[in-house]
């Protein structure tokens, strides 16, 4: 019944969401946060609890696989250009302050509440993996021009994402932590 009860959610909440107009995947993620930090601690019980994650799980990894099967059905029709690539790269950079701007604002902010690391905004705006969501969000887009673009930049910064960012997440975490 409680796996019935969150298909039901996750269905009817992103029906509900696109009927007003609003993100669906954006209203989903809220959804899933509030059942997983909220219902798990009150409603369920542990041979439930149990249940839900492998359902959720099973559904994780064929959606994924379904995610990049599309990937790489996309990627074959995009023509990627000398000026796609450029805008890729160029968004890298931008990416990165965006992403460190974004952390350290509220970083700064919570300092006065309880303490974080010294690297910490290092680690997490260097941490901030990209990936599947980006990329769905993308393709959802209509066609057009302007879907190729984003197409196209979400496709190299998550590639960056996995190639760069993935495997010196380690690295930059020993040099920033103390100690």
């Amino acid at each position: 019944m409680e796996i019935l009860l969150t298909l039901a959610l996750v269905t009817g909440g992103y029906a509900l969401a696109t009927a007003l107009h609003l993100s669906g995947p954006i209203a989903i993620v809220v959804a899933g946060l509030l059942i997983g930090n909220h219902g798990r601690s009150f409603a369920i019980s542990d041979h439930t609890r149990q249940n839900l994650d492998m359902f959720w799980e099973l559904i994780d990894e064929i959606l994924n696989a379904m995610l990049f099967l599309f990937i790489g059905l996309e990627v074959l029709l995009l023509a990627f250009n000398g000026k796609l690539l450029l805008a890729g790269l160029l968004a890298i950079p931008v990416l990165l302050f965006a992403r460190w701007t974004s952390v350290m604002v509220p970083v700064a902010l919570m300092r006065f509440r309880s303490h974080l690391g010294r690297g910490a905004v290092a680690i997490m705006t260097w941490g901030g993996l990209r990936g599947g969501i980006s990329v769905a969000l993308a393709l959802s887009l209509p066609a057009g021009r302007e879907r190729e673009l984003v197409l196209a930049v979400t496709y190299i910064l998550v590639i960056f994402s996995i190639l760069v960012q993935g495997p010196t997440l380690n690295r930059v975490i020993k040099r920033v932590s103390p100690g």
